[in-house]
């Protein structure tokens, strides 16, 4: 999806990578555990790389950007299972994932109905019991300034339950702080 020249250099810096091994995924993420097998949704530069395989033995990263999936091929090597590909159309197999995870890109996606696809092929492919979790930015004037000329749809945390719920996924929980939100769900099942 696009993203500015601002925003393309932001997210492939060092800070932004601290931030989100130090601040976003720790939060989004505190108290799940992500089991053996886990799929990020959406990498972009690999920020969250790092952080997640302390909490997974193995990552795979769906990445509809050739070169972004190119990049992060050359740059994490054996770390990361790189998949090119659509998170609303993914070329994976059902029940694959202990978990599913996407951080401050669900507002790349251009609309609320890719986005609820996108959270369909969550579903499709974590395993029963499995977890999809994540965060993203609240709209408001600052980040909005960040996305001037990206696509851009952010997602409204008061709906987003509803979405997951009408999807299939139980146990949601949704908490906003200063600038962002968590969201997290269940596959049902065991």
């Amino acid at each position: 999806m696009g993203m500015n020249y601002l925003h393309r250099v932001l997210c492939r810096s060092a800070l932004w990578e601290r931030t989100s091994v130090k601040k976003i995924v720790p939060w989004a993420l505190a108290g799940l555990d992500l089991g053996d097998s886990a799929l990020e949704i959406g990498p972009g530069y690999g920020a969250d790389v790092r952080a997640l395989r302390a909490r997974a033995a193995t990552l795979t990263g769906v990445e509809i950007d050739p070169e972004l999936a190119a990049g992060l091929r050359s740059r994490h090597g054996e770390r990361l299972r790189v998949v090119q590909g659509d998170g609303a159309a993914m070329p994976l197999p059902e029940n694959e994932f202990s978990s599913v995870v996407c951080f401050t890109m669900l507002h790349h996606v251009p609309s609320p109905s890719r986005q609820d696809e996108l959270f369909a092929e969550a579903l499709r492919v974590l395993r029963p019991g499995g977890v999809f979790a994540g965060s993203d930015g609240l709209d408001q004037l600052p980040f909005r300034l960040m996305h001037v000329g990206d696509t851009c749809v952010p997602v409204p945390p008061e709906t987003i339950t509803e979405r997951l719920a009408r999807i299939g996924f139980t146990d949601i929980e949704v908490d906003k702080r200063l600038s962002s939100f968590r969201f997290r769900a269940r596959r049902p099942g065991s």
